[in-house]
């Protein structure tokens, strides 16, 4: 039997509550309070109908955060009170909330609260879908690895997703930033952000408590608090050959580039470290050899015909990982004639061209120091870059071999042979080193080499999620330095 009750009242809500009007025919409003507390609140609120058009409450969802006995308690509190505990189909407008509708066939008997007949539904999500669709967070995560694969990104990197809501968690709106400061974390939280993609990781170094103390600690509170997830894809995008360097590139003009160091296929078909390669003469007992080495852990055995010396060989070939090869030593040492013909190689996963930390391009034309400056700065929307020249250097010296990386670039571009070091900082021994092989070097603060990226980074995956969710960039990220 459809529930047929609903608390009515005067105004006076215990708990903090925002009204939302929604456009549409005939106009409707909607209630969200704003409440997790595991009580019995359903007999302590009234509400007030807005004349009298279609008025919609919702309540948060999260019953399951409770314990089973208030959970329970609830729960038959809500049935009893005529709130639908299930959730409502397909996309609506409040996505984390248990949502039912009140067509408002009241009366006012007396200003104290009583019970009132009404007619209950559910609303359906035709009433408030928008052009932008939800998608699950682990759907979201696939996607986002699809774009760019978070086995691109540095051993010593925090990447992927860092705070996770409890599951199932949908995704209406990703927000964009570089930074996961406080002040943007409110702005988030205004623009009522789902997942939060930060580019920089807010949890670096592990935490070993969480309270109220810290900032980074209180960043993974309200996340957790408001069922917002972070994630963070860090160097994973600046390897990445649609990343973070790639487009920093683009400000210097018409060139060619190719990584500074190129990422290794994080795949590879074949299995282990090394491989080991001997032969076996027909006379000797080819099955007990091959029998001995497969009982070692972390070794295949492949096999095939071979001649050498007008004789008729087996050619053993072992893949192996690097704690199995000491046995295949030791194991092939007890026969000499093994040991002395074995071959052992190293196994190197193969080197991918467009993808990796750094860039180094090369320009079609070379252009004055000073042209470039002034590409770097309208690319990057500043005022002012700070600029070392090379020994022997001036604004006039043509730059032909730029060699860039976005953020902090010391140990990528060390040792690399171009006309300009451009990336956002580097220690003042390194500015040195460079310039004491006629380098000149432009540092641009570093979040300023990276931030740009995000508007690129918002078209892109607009298209590479069809369109599925809606992507804002934060308003308030921005580098802590300024020139003054």
């Amino acid at each position: 039997m459809a529930p047929r009750c609903l608390f009515r009242g005067s105004i006076s809500c215990p708990f903090p509550a925002l009204t939302l009007p929604i456009h549409s025919d005939p106009p409707l409003h909607l209630m969200v309070l704003a409440t997790d507390k595991p009580l019995n609140f359903l007999c302590m609120v009234s509400l007030l109908f807005l004349d009298k058009a279609p008025f919609f409450l919702a309540m948060p969802h999260s019953l399951r955060d409770f314990s089973s006995p208030t959970r329970d308690r609830t729960r038959a509190t809500a049935v009893k009170a005529g709130i639908l505990t299930t959730r409502p189909p397909g996309n609506s407008l409040i996505k984390h909330f248990l949502i039912y509708s009140v067509l408002p066939d009241f009366c006012m008997l007396s200003s104290r609260v009583r019970l009132v007949a009404t007619t209950a539904r559910l609303v359906h999500s035709q009433i408030y879908s928008s052009s932008r669709s939800f998608m699950d967070l682990k759907a979201l995560l696939c996607s986002l690895n699809d774009f760019a694969s978070l086995s691109f990104a540095e051993s010593w990197d925090n990447v992927g997703l860092l705070v996770e809501p409890s599951p199932p968690h949908t995704v209406n709106t990703l927000f964009l930033t570089n930074d996961l400061t406080e002040e943007v974390m409110e702005e988030a939280l205004q623009k009522k952000a789902d997942l939060i993609l930060s580019y920089h990781p807010p949890i670096f170094r592990p935490m070993k408590r969480i309270t109220w103390k810290t900032w980074k600690e209180r960043l993974v509170i309200r996340a957790l608090e408001n069922r917002v997830g972070i994630y963070s894809p860090h160097t994973a995008y600046d390897a990445a050959p649609q990343g973070v360097n790639s487009w920093l590139a683009k400000g210097l003009g018409v060139c060619t580039s190719r990584p500074i160091h190129p990422s290794k296929a994080p795949d590879y078909p074949t299995e282990g470290t090394h491989r080991v390669e001997f032969s076996v003469t027909h006379t000797q007992d080819l099955d007990k050899v091959v029998s001995s080495l497969k009982e070692i852990a972390g070794v295949s055995v492949t096999s095939f015909s071979a001649r050498a010396d007008d004789e008729e060989q087996t050619r053993l070939s072992l893949n192996c990982t690097q704690q199995a090869l000491m046995q295949v030593v030791a194991f092939l040492s007890q026969n000499r004639q093994f040991y002395q013909k074995t071959e052992i190689l190293s196994l190197e996963k193969p080197l991918l061209l467009y993808t990796g930390m750094g860039r180094l391009c090369t320009l079609d034309e070379s252009v004055s120091l000073e042209t470039m400056i002034e590409r770097i700065k309208s690319h990057l929307k500043l005022s002012h870059v700070r600029l070392a020249l090379g020994i022997g250097k001036t604004l006039e010296s043509p730059v032909k071999v730029v060699a860039l990386c976005a953020g902090s670039g010391s140990s990528v571009l060390q040792g690399t042979d171009a006309d300009l070091y451009l990336t956002g900082e580097m220690s003042h021994h390194d500015v040195l080193d460079a310039a004491s092989q006629g380098i000149s070097v432009i540092l641009c603060e570093h979040s300023n080499t990276e931030r740009g990226f995000l508007s690129d980074l918002r078209d892109m995956l607009h298209a590479h999620l069809e369109n599925k969710i809606n992507i804002i960039l934060s308003e308030t990220d921005r580098d802590p330095l300024h020139v003054i």
